[in-house]
């Protein structure tokens, strides 16, 4: 009875959870309904500047050299990061909360709110030009790749000092809840797509990418320090993670890969030669294989965040033309970020795994093995 009893409760403690976390969105949403930029315009018109949905969904998205947790009235709640800057051989190291939330500037440099270089540091020239130095500053994103990297490496050295432990007994406590993705990802996706030789090779690498996107998708639903980054909705994060799968397509095929790019059999010889139409469709293909892969984890992730935020953002917009407007706004916004987070959690899973899955089958491609024994026909 006591087991039925908790299969019972565990959906309200999910729903409880994702109510947290709605919750959490709109309070820090709702700390930045004044404009960021609106002391470059006065003081006195900062009363009558407008809720911009757009700017605060942008600022929510964008990577940043602090980590912007509130504002409290005219009070900003952040936390500093480390600026590493190297210009005119010289090297600077200083904290972030120099430049007072980028309304000044320090030793010569400033965050820019125009231009190509909107959003970085920069340093003004002579003529009135903006010069970026050499920038290797912990950003927002990079703090947050460092925290996710430190979670999964207490969770899978805690998840070995247990299977030490436990042996051939059943596994308990987080070793339970992270197995049976370990053996889905390994049995239904990289076995199936690489083949029964070869697929050791590239499990430990699969895992690490499944259970990255995985963690950071979820750990950016959190609106909470050092949780909330868009990580996996940053271009950067999805290339650097779709190069990782083209090198080890690229270094991992064997002959018979090379072979079908740049001398495909069967394929009729004046389609080879004198121009090779066929080894540069291929080539296209290896390209555009990890580029699909780094946009569709971006689009998708940074699509979420968009549509929550603009659910939250129609509070606002209604409370500035009414407030009874307002108050009636929040009860469907509520209810729709609910739903949307509800639906991103599920993205987590789903992101992640085809990340993964379409890994497998490009890997499974290059270290695929059969004898090519076609008569290359001529004409």
């Amino acid at each position: 009875m006591a087991v039925n009893k908790n299969k019972k409760e565990s959906p309200l403690w999910i729903f409880i959870l994702v109510l947290i976390l709605t919750v959490g969105t709109m309070q820090v949403f709702a700390n930045e309904t004044q404009p960021v930029a609106a002391h470059e315009k006065g003081n006195e018109q900062e009363a009558e500047e407008k809720f911009n949905p757009g700017e605060v969904i942008i600022e929510h998205l964008v990577d940043a050299y602090e980590w912007h947790i509130a504002k409290v009235g005219h009070t900003h709640i952040s936390v500093p990061l480390p600026v590493i800057l190297y210009d005119q051989g010289q090297w600077h190291f200083f904290m972030s909360s120099k430049f007072h939330h980028g309304k000044e500037a320090y030793n010569g440099f400033y965050i820019s709110h125009t231009g190509m270089q909107k959003g970085k540091i920069v340093r003004k020239l002579s003529d009135g030009s903006e010069v970026k130095p050499l920038d290797l500053s912990i950003t927002k994103n990079a703090f947050a790749i460092f925290v996710s990297s430190a979670v999964i490496i207490l969770i899978f050295l805690s998840i070995a000092r247990s299977y030490k432990k436990t042996k051939k007994h059943a596994p308990k406590g987080l070793q339970s809840l992270v197995e049976p993705l370990i053996l889905f990802i390994r049995d239904e996706v990289v076995k199936t797509s690489i083949g029964e030789k070869h697929y050791r090779r590239f499990l430990p690498y699969l895992l690490t990418v499944f259970f990255f996107i995985f963690l950071n998708n979820v750990m950016g639903l959190i609106p909470i320090f050092p949780f909330g980054a868009n990580l996996t909705g940053n271009l950067a994060v999805t290339g650097v993670l779709a190069l990782c799968t083209f090198l080890t397509v690229s270094f991992g095929g064997n002959k018979n890969y090379w072979a079908h790019i740049f001398n495909t059999p069967g394929v009729p010889w004046w389609l080879k030669l004198p121009i090779p139409l066929m080894p540069i469709i291929e080539i296209v293909g290896m390209i555009t294989k990890p580029f699909v892969l780094m946009v569709r984890l971006f689009a998708n992730i940074t699509a979420g965040h968009i549509i929550i935020l603009g659910f939250v953002s129609l509070i606002f917009v209604f409370g500035q033309t009414n407030a009874y407007a307002g108050y009636g706004m929040s009860v469907l916004s509520i209810a729709l970020s609910i739903f949307m987070n509800f639906l991103e959690l599920l993205v987590a899973f789903i992101q992640a795994y085809v990340f993964t899955l379409l890994s497998s089958i490009f890997i499974g491609m290059a270290v695929e093995e059969h004898a090519h024994e076609e008569h290359h026909e001529s004409h």
